[in-house]
This record gives C-alpha cells, structure tokens and sequence, in this order.
C-alpha cells in the first residue's frame, strides 16, 4: 500500500479501539508500533532498527528510558516517548525527551499519543530539542499536505539533512502563519504602520495611527473576503453559474440532467426520510467545482441526512468537506408565492 493508504488503514483502526484504550502501554502497543511499522517502514521486533526502553544516562538521572529509539546504521536518529491516547502533548510533559535528545544526539524527536504526532528537531540550538515542534500530523485528520514531509522520515527515503532543511522551512511558514492570522484578528501598531505608510505619505502620527487601525483592519477582512469571492465566482463559471448567466441561460439538456438526478436522488431516499433536493444537488457542484483546485473531482462526494446535506472527501464521514443546510430557502420560496 502507498503511505496514504496505510495511514487511513491506521486512522480506521484509531477510531475503533480508542474507546477502549486505557493505558500508556495499550496506546504503544495498538497504535505506535503499528505507525513504526506500517508507516515509517522500520521493523519494530529488529532491534538493530527500533530499541524499545531505550536508556541514555543524563547526569544524576539514571534509569530513566525513552519509549522507542529508531536507529539507521549505527546512529539513533529518532527518539519517541509515547503518551496515553488523548494525554495532553508538549515540552513540559516530555522532560525525558528533551534531556535525552542531547545526550543520544539524534536530530528527530517525535512526542505522540498514538493519534498526534509532534515532530522537533534542533533549529534554535545544536544538538538542544526545540520548544516547538516543526511538524504537527493528527492521524484521524490527516492534512494530506503534509504526507509528503512524513515521507522524509521514513526508512527507506531517510535522508537528515533533507529532513532537516524541510523541517526549517515548515516551522517558519507555520509561525509565520500564526503571524498572520493574528494580524487579521487584531492588527498591532507596527503592522498598521507598515501598511498606513505606503498609502499616507504625512507624518505617521498618534492621530493617524488610530484613523487607520480600524481602517487596517476592515481593509484585510475586505481582501479576504474578495478573494474568497473571486474563487466563487470561478468555480460557478466553471459550472456554468457565471454572473453574467442566469439560470434561464442554462441549457435544458443540463437542467433536464440535474432534474434527473434530483429524482433519482430523492426515490433512492425517500424510504429513509430523506430528500435530496435540486438546490442541494447545485449547492454540491458548486462545493465540488471550488474543492476540485486542491483535489481530484473523484475524490468529492454527496451523502444526503434529514439535517444536512453533506459534501465528504472521500466519502468518509470523518472527512467532512461541507455541511449545507438549506431548507430556509425552500421556506422562502413558500412564503413569496
């Protein structure tokens, strides 16, 4: 199977047991080492490749042992402490872990709860783990952007320095995402200096600078939401829902098929209560057609409830891509006839 595969075969496999895992010990045994194995490529029963218990004396601190070290040739490259599925994951509960990464000197060290994955390695000091990790993976909701990272780390496409180099690159557009999202919610003084002057060419003063925090701020939103905006109006052109069509321009060949499906939508559930109506099914094209610049079209699916009309990847409820609710619309209609 390709990695993607086995992480879903991982993630299924998480959904049906977590209930009933109670311990740290379970946690390792169901879903680390099968993560080990399955998806890092290493042999979790060769101890030339994966040391369970591993031990590296820190100081006056004997005896202490980290879960798994996986090791490459003769060097261990990665250090793993495990944590009960669902414990809270950080630094300050994986002191092991950061005093042992020195002393072991491998350069990847991995904190999970056999769901969460955090990822860290020695950017800010030589051979000191960082505080933050460089690579956040959540089993259950894979970001399938970040497979490709996960696949660095595997044994047989291992290479350090490019795990390295990617690690640095991916810490620094991730802090700089929270840099950003926290100027859309609350720009600070400089960055509403910084973007007031290209445009006000007086003095920067005190009474400019409250002018234009406001300003700054609505200003972003409003980009947003063009953007946001700009790709809907893609995605119904490629529909065919362009705005300078109505839905009297649309071909009757198209609204006989889209007629059709509502129909055959609708007898198929109608014996569950359910019905799939023909603004559910055009609110699912659009969806698709927006979705289909990150993903193939294949991959996006419908699945109707008495609620909510969902559109899924993958047709995997844990998956959810939207949730579309719009009964008010026919309630309108009713009441403007």
């Amino acid at each position: 199977m390709e990695i993607a595969d086995r992480l879903k075969s991982l993630a299924a496999k998480i959904e049906a047991q977590r209930a009933g895992i109670e311990t740290e010990e379970a946690t390792k045994n169901a879903f680390v080492m099968p993560f080990i194995s399955m998806v890092l490529g290493y042999d979790v029963f060769n101890p030339n490749e994966v040391v369970p218990e591993f031990t590296a004396d820190v100081g006056i601190k004997r005896g202490e042992k980290i879960d798994y070290a996986i090791v490459k040739g003769d060097d261990v490259q990665i250090l793993m402490e495990c944590k009960k599925i669902g414990a809270p994951l950080s630094v300050n509960h994986a002191s092991q872990l950061f005093r042992y990464f020195a002393v072991a000197r491998a350069r990847i060290a991995v904190l999970t709860d056999g769901d969460e994955y955090q990822f860290y390695t020695d950017l800010d000091a030589p051979n000191r783990m960082d505080e933050k990790p460089f690579l956040v993976l959540r089993i259950t909701e894979l970001d399938e952007f970040l497979i490709p990272e996960l696949l660095k780390l595997t044994k047989d496409a291992f290479d350090i320095d490019s795990v390295v180099s990617a690690a640095e690159e991916l810490k620094y557009i991730g802090e700089l995402k929270r840099v950003l999202g926290a100027q859309f919610r609350a720009p600070d003084a400089e960055w509403v200096r910084f973007l007031a002057t290209r445009v006000y060419s007086a003095p920067f003063t005190q009474r400019v600078r409250d002018q234009f925090t406001p300003l700054v701020g609505k200003a972003m939103k409003q980009f947003l939401s063009d953007q946001v905006n700009e790709r809907i109006k893609a995605a119904l052109g490629s529909q065919g829902y362009g705005s300078d069509r109505d839905d009297a321009s649309v071909s009757g060949s198209d609204a006989s098929e889209r007629v059709a499906q509502a129909s055959a939508a609708q007898v198929e559930d109608d014996s569950r209560g359910i019905q799939t109506t023909l603004d559910e099914l055009e609110a699912y094209q659009i969806v698709r057609a927006i979705a289909c610049s990150e993903v193939p079209a294949v991959r996006i699916a419908q699945r109707d409830t008495k609620s909510y009309f969902g559109v899924l990847l993958d047709d995997n409820n844990r998956k959810p891509i939207a949730r579309l609710a719009l009964q008010w619309r026919a309630a309108l209609h009713r009441s403007l006839r």
